[in-house]
């Protein structure tokens, strides 16, 4: 039985990538120093992911910034305002359209679908020569064969780059960014002959956009494109790969009527009813990549439950045409629990980062080939036990207080005119009040004071003090600027969901727990492993030292309960809405 892994993170266990693009961008290392660092991360994730007995070893998933830049890159799809002049894009053009420069922005970054990862939006309209621009995809196969490592080399289908794409500045927005499609199919097909030519068996196509509405039309742009991709992928095995959520029964049909396609890659986490379809109508002699291993959060897969939805879809597609994979890519998770030394082994137990998910996987594949790992299934299954049974998860308190809402408690009591007449008299606000967002600049200095009052290294006298002048310079910066409503600044935060978390019950925190959020930048995502609850007050002394320091309104600032839930690992034994 074979498995497959559909992404894996680009930053390292330790952030690498981001500190050597961070050291390029500020000329403290060179383009050599730079492509190093790069390869020494590819070479260790083919090699991890060979050692762990994966069969199906994705490439071209790593980027410097982001794959749909880089597919922009490989299209030539630079728009005019970087000068681009031809030939093949480097380092100056491609950051250049990631963060801007000097004298033109960056383009469009948005959020990759509803993660919080975001990619940079091509912008495209009737006038742009496309050209093959960008030989990554090729060149990432040569290099991890070279290792000794045969690789799947995945790309951005053809479909979901437009329909992801916005029309360029100056175009109508009624454009049909499909319309592009035969523009851009030539480049496609130039790609896939490199790969044939360099040796490649298989080959991936992205295609995350057949799981949003789509109209018949936007289908229809499906079946074309592969029709028209069809004698070229012809000797390659081609898998359609699709994540994030169910496939309606219309978009099924169109992926599995699509031509010279071998195998088809569903989300069987987040896509819940999907493998009714597979049940209900799956094409002789395809194969299923079964995405069955969480690429989206950090909790250990339930073995036994995952072995069962695979054997019942084993019955369906037959043993040698099932695949056991992840459910996306697992850039969304983060790398390795070995590096989290301060996480207690109980909730450290219940945990599975991208290193241990590729494990998880080959495993599910051992488990189905009859070669079952006894030991690590009844280790998992204790620990799934542990995380049901743990006192932890459960909170009493909270488990009633959640039983005892109401309706009614979601509602003011009081109607919106009598709190704005009850605010006016307490307030006394001209019509249109002045205020700000909430947050100051951090300096290095603040941040220091933050980093040495954690380590024990200076007092809590200390640090109050420090807090407290850089709270007074903020309230009399505001003053003389004549703001009406005031905030503190928030010097005492390191971040506006992890602040919080670390004052609630039921949350964990990670030492390097990094995703990457886009480019350079990583988040460390909070653990949300049982009932949350406020055990103290956690803004009343800030916010009152604050307000002792004025006689103007000063506002209390809190992060969502939204916010922190998207911006966090969830619990996944319950539904989000709970």
């Amino acid at each position: 039985m074979a498995s497959h892994i559909v992404g894996y993170p680009r930053m390292g266990p330790k952030r690498e990538l981001k500190f050597a693009l961070e050291s390029f961008w500020d000329k403290k290392s060179s383009a050599e120093d730079l492509k190093k660092v790069a390869a020494d991360l590819r070479s260790s994730i083919w090699k991890q992911m060979s050692g762990a007995g994966i069969k199906y070893i994705p490439s071209n998933t790593f980027s410097y910034y982001d794959q749909v830049l880089d597919t922009t890159s490989m299209l030539g799809a630079v728009p005019p305002r970087y000068n681009w002049t031809g030939g093949e894009i480097g380092y100056d053009t491609y950051f250049s359209m990631a963060r801007g420069n000097a004298s033109v922005p960056a383009m469009e970054m948005t959020k990759w679908f509803d993660t919080n990862y975001h990619f940079i939006v091509p912008e495209l309209g009737p006038d742009v020569k496309f050209s093959y621009a960008s030989h990554k995809a090729v060149d990432e196969f040569k290099e991890a064969k070279a290792l000794g490592v045969d690789t799947v080399p995945v790309l951005i289908g053809p479909v979901s780059y437009l329909l992801l794409s916005k029309p360029a500045k100056g175009v109508e927005k009624t454009f049909s960014l499909l319309s592009l499609l035969p523009k851009i199919i030539p480049i496609y097909k130039e790609v896939i002959s490199e790969l044939k030519a360099a040796g490649a068996s298989w080959i991936q196509f992205d295609e995350p956009t057949l799981v949003l509405d789509l109209d018949s039309q936007q289908l229809q742009a499906f079946t074309a494109a592969y029709a028209d991709l069809e004698s070229t992928l012809s000797g390659l095995n081609v898998l359609i790969e699709t994540y994030f959520a169910d496939l309606t029964p219309e978009a099924y049909k169109t992926l599995i009527g699509l031509k010279g396609v071998t195998a088809y890659g569903l989300d069987l986490v987040r896509g819940t009813q999907t493998s009714d379809l597979v049940k209900k109508d799956f094409p002789k002699g395809k194969y299923l990549f079964a995405g069955v291993v969480d690429g989206r959060n950090i909790w250990a897969n339930d073995l036994a439950s995952s072995l069962s939805t695979l054997q019942a879809l084993e019955a369906v597609v037959g043993k040698d045409k099932l695949v056991v994979s992840t459910s996306c890519s697992l850039l969304h998770t983060a790398v390795d629990l070995v590096n989290e030394t301060k996480l207690d082994d109980e909730i450290k137990s219940w945990l599975a980062f991208a290193a241990q998910k590729v494990v998880e996987v080959n495993a599910l594949a051992k488990a189905l080939a009859g070669q079952k790992d006894e030991a690590f299934f009844s280790s998992n299954a204790a620990a799934q036990a542990s995380r049901k049974s743990s006192p932890r998860v459960t909170n009493a308190a909270v488990q009633k207080a959640a039983d005892a809402l109401k309706g009614s408690d979601h509602r003011r009591a009081t109607n919106v005119s009598a709190r704005l007449d009850a605010q006016q008299k307490k307030l006394n606000l001209p019509i249109l009040p002045t205020t700000t967002i909430g947050s100051f600049p951090q300096t290095v200095e603040l941040r220091r004071v933050r980093r040495e009052f954690k380590a024990n290294k200076i007092s809590e006298d200390d640090y109050v003090k420090a807090i407290e002048e850089e709270i007074k310079k903020v309230v009399n910066l505001q003053e003389e600027l004549d703001i009406d409503v005031l905030v503190h600044g928030e010097p005492e935060r390191n971040d506006m969901v992890e602040y919080f978390g670390e004052q609630l019950s039921g949350f964990a925190f990670t030492v390097n727990g990094w995703v990457q959020s886009y480019g350079s930048r990583c988040v460390k995502p909070p653990i949300i492993y049982g009932d949350v609850s406020r055990p103290k007050a956690m803004t009343v002394f800030w916010s009152s030292t604050a307000q002792s320091m004025t006689k103007r309104p000063m506002k209390g600032m809190l992060t969502g309960p939204v916010t922190i839930l998207n911006w966090s690992f969830v619990r996944n034994d319950q539904p989000r809405y709970a």
